[in-house]
């Protein structure tokens, strides 16, 4: 395919924070041009946004139901290739779904649905269409992830043996959805986000990346999640001790209510030889920690990495690469795939390295599997 790919997006309209996102890290490689999209459901916005991005007018769509009705009957040299999913979370769901049945794969905002059912059905639809299903889970993408997973794949930690990982944001330290704030507003909104607030928002994320890093899968949970804020309607905290499938434990924090945090996601694992910390807030530094000799320093962009790493590495050492970067990283992964994709020919997301269809279905098991826990006396919970 000797062409750009041609994006086609739902959501993301003026008054989005993660659309513009996606279509900043869509286009860092210059190998994909957003072509059409149907970017709001408030009347007149669509059209807005398609003027602001100088989209034909044409391919500016009022529902996403009529952009693919229309698009998926364009001849196969104009029509989009795939889609960008960037709605709340009530609206991933219904677009992924009718886009794949389309014929057009599809990319996804995190979490994949608004419930495990849902998830579930999308895992029914990938497999009986044979299309590539990316997810958003942005922070896998950083190249000293990479790194940090290669560490413990090579065995160079030994066995892991204990996981923490925490995200902490402080900006719902306060009742701000009631200011008319919108991103507020629909993530403390269970009829928008879902049964979990911010474990399903941020820590949905934690758990991918103690996932990602390790190779392991999480199997139990002892949760506890409160609504901190006085009249808030979802948790917006979230504690718990985890554990893994190779035996391994850990203890898995995300908060909305650390007042003076901004997005100080960190991991620390540890294995018999040694262990590793990495924080995004300075994603280019990770400190391994050895049990018979000094702590390393490793950066970003040295030579000394693993392939693994610099594959995902854009800049020299010392120029920072950063959060639309590491979004940038999934985006290349998932179009790659969808380049070398063949009907009836299954691609594994593993080879290409980007989230997938398998890892929304766990963490939306992993949301349902912490609120079980966190509502139940008996707290250790296993997810199914």
């Amino acid at each position: 395919m000797k062409r750009k790919l041609r994006m086609g997006m739902v959501g993301g309209g003026l008054t989005s924070f993660i659309g513009p996102v996606h279509r900043k890290a869509a286009g860092i490689d210059g190998e994909i041009e957003l072509v059409c999209g149907a970017f709001s459901v408030v009347p007149g916005e669509s059209k807005q946004t398609g003027e602001a991005l100088y989209l034909n007018p044409k391919r500016v769509y009022e529902t996403y139901q009529e952009m693919f009705e229309i698009e998926k009957n364009m001849p196969p040299d104009q029509r989009i290739d795939f889609v960008s999913v960037v709605t709340p979370n009530h609206v991933h769901f219904g677009p992924s779904k009718m886009a794949l049945e389309s014929g057009f794969h599809v990319i996804v905002e995190k979490p994949i649905a608004f419930s495990l059912e849902e998830a579930k059905t999308l895992q029914k639809v990938v497999a009986k269409t044979g299309l590539i299903l990316g997810l958003t889970h942005t922070y896998t993408g950083y190249p000293l992830v990479k790194e940090a997973r290669n560490m413990v794949s090579s065995g160079k930690l030994g066995k892991i043996r204990k996981v923490f990982v925490e995200y902490p944001q402080g900006w719902l330290s306060t009742l701000l959805e009631g200011t008319g704030n919108m991103q507020a507003s629909w993530r403390t909104d269970p009829k928008q986000s879902g049964m979990g607030g911010a474990i399903g928002d941020i820590g949905t994320h934690a758990a991918n990346l103690a996932e990602y890093i390790t190779g392991s899968n999480i199997t139990e949970v002892c949760a506890m999640l409160n609504a901190v804020v006085k009249g808030r309607k979802l948790d917006d905290d979230a504690s718990m001790l985890i554990k893994f499938d190779n035996g391994a434990t850990g203890v898995l924090m995300a908060t909305q209510v650390a007042a003076g945090e901004e997005n100080n996601l960190n991991i620390r694992v540890y294995g018999e030889k040694g262990g590793l910390e990495w924080k995004q807030e300075d994603p280019n530094t990770m400190i391994v920690k050895w049990l018979d000799r000094p702590k390393e320093i490793i950066r970003a962009g040295q030579k000394y990495l693993s392939d693994d790493a610099k594959a995902f590495t854009r800049t020299p050492a010392g120029h920072p690469e950063g959060y639309l970067e590491a979004f940038a990283n999934i985006y290349r992964a998932f179009g790659r795939a969808v380049r070398d994709y063949k009907p009836g020919k299954k691609i594994n997301a593993a080879k290409y390295d980007f989230p997938d269809v398998e890892d929304g279905v766990r963490g939306m098991n992993f949301v349902q599997t912490a609120v079980k826990s966190g509502n139940s006396t008996r707290k250790w919970t296993k997810l199914k």
